[in-house]
């Protein structure tokens, strides 16, 4: 072993919010009894990509003793943790997936490894293998994985130079043709305004967007309920510090799924 630096986790602090596994293009970092651990030593790459996204100010970087990086163990870890297309560990319907390049991420990296559901994956075809509407199915597209705002990396390579829609919750739910007539082309980032944590946080990462992954437009779909307005204030917050000028429309559904109102803001 030699002294080296590495990422180090304050258990005391972490909530397990998970906001660190994506992050991590190694997967070296899991969720385990509801905190963020280390999975190994030489897993950890000691540049701290992770750290921007703890909420908590739970992760440091220490210099200690501990095993030497090993590029040849993350590959392998992250081969396990990635399971080739088709096999059944991925389900159905995997064709159209593939993990994301490994240098097109923010910090030069993709994440993986961690929880299986924060693993980004971009979709080559959305909606292109499934049913359509003759089957008694509407095709769904979806382009990417995550999609909650909390997850989501800014710098995301479907977010590069994209369309963007902002979802409230509950609006998939209520627009009965949300993904033909407004998901589709877009990539998607969904949030509530008044249940969620860390509304500095989804600021932060809206600017990022705007800024570091240059995409086109903004498009915020909101529920008519007053509560809703505070997703549109958090979009317009973005656009006004960011240093690049991006249209931004809102959308306000009604609580029976009709489109009542749309405007550039």
């Amino acid at each position: 072993m030699a002294l080296r630096k590495v990422v180090h986790i304050d258990e005391e602090k972490c909530t397990g919010c998970g906001e660190c596994v994506p992050a991590c293009a190694e997967g070296a970092i899991e969720i385990v009894d509801g905190v963020a651990r280390l999975r190994a030593d030489n897993l950890c790459d000691g540049l701290g990509a992770c750290l921007g996204e703890c909420p908590e100010d739970a992760i440091t970087i220490e210099e200690r003793e501990a095993e030497a990086f090993d590029e040849d163990a993350v590959k392998a870890h992250l081969a396990i943790q990635s399971p080739p297309a088709g096999s059944p560990e991925m389900g159905t319907g995997v064709s159209a997936v593939r993990p994301v390049d490994l240098h097109a991420h923010g910090h030069g990296h993709a994440p993986g490894g961690g929880c299986p559901g924060a693993r980004m994956i971009e979709f080559r075809d959305p909606g292109g293998d499934q049913p359509g509407p003759e089957a008694g199915r509407q095709p769904s597209f979806l382009r990417q994985w995550p999609i909650q705002l909390h997850l989501v990396p800014p710098t995301a390579p479907y977010f590069k130079k994209a369309d963007v829609l902002l979802a409230a919750d509950c609006v998939a739910f209520a627009v009965g043709d949300f993904h033909s007539a407004h998901l589709k082309g877009a990539s998607l980032a969904v949030a509530c305004p008044k249940l969620d944590q860390g509304q500095e946080i989804y600021l932060q990462k809206l600017i990022a967007m705007i800024d570091e992954a240059e995409i086109n437009t903004l498009k915020v779909m909101v529920m008519e309920v007053p509560c809703c307005a505070g997703l549109v204030s958090l979009a317009q917050q973005a656009a006004a510090r960011a240093k690049r000028r991006i249209p931004v429309k809102r959308v306000q559904v009604g609580l029976r799924g009709e489109i009542q109102s749309e405007e550039w803001l």
